[in-house]
């Protein structure tokens, strides 16, 4: 039985290697969603939102498909959902929304092929209040980069050169992204303020 500790080590070493864009990806979001409203709890499904650069068309990503599941009772999720996902092969995991161990935490699954172990969905299942804003502000950073291609044209080199230094470094490539996408969400709510 492997270790939570052993789990996030696994995890960590995936290999960061980016795609070009496959409109394939909206399918697979619908999917997945479809998927998730027929195996969970109707009662702790809000809306799910597909994010992330997979969600922006013509840019280059990570070929995994994000979810943005508004839940109605983390507790409750936390209690009966594991379990449902983890029996089809998801690896799941209780996380801090910032730095270690530093409320609010939220459910956070990864789904994988079953044939090549590749993941193909993180599935981030957060509630809709606004100690989860930094989540939910994703979605402003979706729409802004599908608004202005070369905003999106700007965070795909950020994102070809960070892959090419930290191919094997998940956190560095994350946290090579932060500033800009910080700045880039900062500029959409301002735009988007009423």
């Amino acid at each position: 039985m492997e270790t939570h500790e052993q789990k996030i080590a696994r995890v960590l070493r995936d290999e960061v290697a980016l795609a070009p864009y496959d409109p394939g990806w909206a399918e697979s979001f619908r999917r997945e969603k479809a998927h998730l409203e027929a195996c969970l709890p109707r009662e702790l499904i809000v809306r799910i939102e597909h994010f992330g650069s997979t969600a922006v068309p013509g840019l280059a990503a990570k070929p995994i498909v994000d979810l943005l599941v508004e839940v109605s009772d983390l507790a409750a999720v936390r209690e009966h959902v594991p379990p449902v996902l983890e029996a089809q092969g998801y690896d799941y995991f209780w996380r801090p929304s910032f730095g270690d161990d530093v409320p609010p935490f939220y459910a956070w699954f990864i789904k994988r092929d079953p044939r090549s172990g590749a993941r193909t969905h993180h599935i981030h299942m957060v509630g809709g209040g606004p100690e989860f804003e930094s989540h939910w502000n994703r979605l402003l950073f979706r729409d802004w980069l599908i608004a202005h291609p070369d905003v999106a044209a700007d965070y795909a080199r950020l994102k070809r050169e960070l892959a090419s230094v930290s191919r094997h470094d998940r956190v560095a490539y994350t946290s090579g992204k932060s500033e800009f996408i910080e700045r880039v969400t900062a500029e959409a709510r301002r735009a988007y303020a009423p």
